[in-house]
């Protein structure tokens, strides 16, 4: 390892500040409603660009264009780049009346009087084959208004339920923004990180159910009942199980995308607009949702092209010697790279640019601690995910307050925090993965 250089750290520090001292004035200086998404996260990155470029004087600008296209050019950001793509058309193919479908089959399937329990499951399946958290959360936030009035329960706990359901999702997914950039950034296959990361999340929901049931033990609400259509969950299914199988991630969600289409165009679920047709709609949808995806591609390029930047200058071997002296052993490098992720989340409020930015010295880390590409990838997405549950300036619990005050239900932040069992128990269950891993944990960690 070269000598370490901390100044090359410093546009880290020009982005953090850029973004998260603007997020703090608009949202609480200005009252802007979700004011930390009115930063533009694509121009910070440019500022701090510019700063890594002012650095290193002994490189001309020529040089340092070379350092940034190779950083981009690197097989696994191409990769990620593809499945961002195609994991959007997907989502704009099966759209919201997919997931609703499953949603209420589930509710009208099990008994009234564990609807926040089936709340919290069907939030889970949902977002694992949706592969998002956020649109989990605005699809599912007015059933949990539902369900509170129908069952007479906390409305804050129906809504926790499912911002904690929807992070498992995310956690997992094959085609979840996260998993895609831990999984590329550390250059291990999907099924590995989901069948690691499985053993890690399963308990932290068997747990937070237990608890959801204890918490509505007794109660004796009227049935939910709402139509469902069986046909229109099938694309999500086949994605899940083509996921869980190892299926190339290319191939499942192309999977998707063609039953997807096939079933939404013959159920005449797509609503064409005025001068559309059924077919123009959904390509139509598909190319929105695929758009939607092109602000996170940017980040990952910028991204790529800073951590190259930043690496050729010395500024992760000076951070990577900062850790060793901090974290000591293969379960302290372990919980070294839990907490850098973390600490990038609660910085940028989102997770899958805190993964980015994490990768190339969670790689790096990975070689000197002697931990396995997969084990790396799960601490990444896992800690992300933990950090992005809770905070009440990310996406997922600002969604979740204004669809429900559409809805009439005031809730606020704080009302939703104490009862986020989710992330709290999955924090749990991942220190015990580090400080006290089995035979075979050990092994893959």
């Amino acid at each position: 390892m070269k000598k370490g250089n901390p100044a090359a750290l410093l546009p880290i520090g020009v982005f953090l500040l850029l973004y998260l001292g603007l997020g703090l004035l608009f949202e609480y200086g200005m009252k802007i409603p979700m004011g930390f998404y009115n930063v533009p996260i694509v121009a910070a990155f440019l500022v701090a660009i510019l700063v890594a470029c002012l650095q290193n004087r002994r490189l001309c600008f020529e040089d340092k264009l070379e350092i940034m296209g190779r950083g981009v050019g690197d097989k696994n950001i191409i990769t990620m780049l593809l499945i961002f793509l195609l994991a959007g058309a997907f989502v704009g193919v099966v759209g919201r009346s997919s997931a609703q479908s499953v949603a209420y089959f589930m509710l009208n399937l099990i008994p009234a009087r564990f609807a926040v329990a089936v709340l919290f499951v069907v939030s889970c399946f949902i977002s694992t084959a949706m592969g998002t958290s956020v649109g989990t959360i605005s699809l599912l936030t007015p059933i949990a208004v539902e369900v509170a009035t129908a069952s007479g329960c906390n409305a804050a706990l129906c809504i926790s339920t499912v911002i904690g359901g929807a992070m498992f999702g995310d956690n997992l997914s094959v085609i979840s923004d996260t998993t895609i950039a831990a999984c590329n950034g550390q250059g291990c296959a999907m099924k590995d990180k989901f069948r690691g990361n499985f053993l890690i999340a399963l308990p932290a929901a068997l747990l937070t159910l237990v608890v959801v049931l204890a918490a509505t033990a007794g109660m004796d609400p009227a049935p939910i009942h709402h139509e469902y259509d069986l046909l229109l969950m099938l694309p999500y299914l086949l994605v899940l199980i083509g996921g869980v199988a190892g299926l190339n991630v290319f191939v499942v969600l192309l999977t998707g995308v063609v039953s997807g289409t096939v079933i939404v165009l013959a159920t005449g679920s797509v609503v064409p607009q005025q001068g559309q047709t059924m077919f123009s709609q959904l390509l139509s949808n598909m190319g929105g949702n695929m758009a939607g995806m092109f602000e996170t591609c940017m980040v990952a390029v910028l991204v790529a092209a800073l951590c190259a930047l930043i690496r050729e200058n010395g500024g992760f071997d000076a951070l990577l010697s900062f850790i060793k002296r901090v974290f000591r052993g293969k379960r302290g490098g372990q919980l070294g790279m839990g907490l850098m992720v973390a600490a990038m989340d609660v910085a940028t409020a989102n997770n899958t640019v805190a993964i980015v930015m994490a990768n190339p010295i969670a790689k790096e880390m990975s070689r000197d601690y002697g931990i396995t590409p997969k084990r790396a990838a799960s601490l990444l997405d896992t800690f992300s995910c933990i950090t992005q549950g809770v905070i009440p300036y990310g996406a997922q619990i600002l969604v979740a307050v204004s669809t429900a005050a559409e809805m009439s239900c005031l809730v606020s932040a704080f009302d939703l925090i104490p009862k986020l069992y989710y992330p709290l128990l999955l924090l749990i269950t991942s220190l015990a993965a580090i400080v006290l891993p089995g035979r075979k944990a050990a092994k893959d960690a």
